[in-house]
């Protein structure tokens, strides 16, 4: 299986800076697209739908905008944990077994503008799962 696992962080609004700054500590340039550059109307245009830091030195980062319409404490809902899968049945299978008894289901399983198969949950303890299917990556 090649799945990766990846520190995902949320904000409201302030994505864009904190990729910013952690890409100046850790030598790297973000790399981002907001909701407006996607076309997506859930999240207001300026806010980043997606985002990562990725260094040289092995330091990794994801992080996005929480849309305006969806409950966002920072200090409970501040980390998710991003599972990135090579194939659709990976993508399936860790979705359906992380679903196994899950709290809440924010998103489920299905195309997403940035992946051909994504989805979003809380796990029974209370963990929060992004899981997509890994394609590359293109601004513009």
């Amino acid at each position: 299986m090649s799945t990766v696992t990846t520190t995902h962080l949320n904000f409201r609004g302030e994505a864009g800076e904190a990729l910013a700054f952690y890409g100046d500590v850790f030598g790297a340039e973000p790399t981002l697209v907001t909701y407006g550059q996607a076309h997506d109307p859930q999240g207001e245009p300026g806010h980043v739908l997606w985002g990562e830091v990725r260094s040289p030195g092995g330091f990794h980062v994801m992080a996005y905008d929480v849309q305006t319409d969806r409950d966002f404490d920072p200090g409970v809902h501040a980390v998710y944990v991003s599972l990135r899968c090579g194939s659709a049945e990976e993508v399936e299978a860790a979705y359906t077994g992380l679903a196994r008894g899950a709290r809440h289901v924010r998103t489920p399983l299905g195309p997403s503008p940035f992946s051909p198969l994504y989805g979003m949950l809380t796990d029974r303890f209370g963990v929060t799962w992004v899981i997509d299917q890994a394609v590359a990556f293109s601004a513009g």
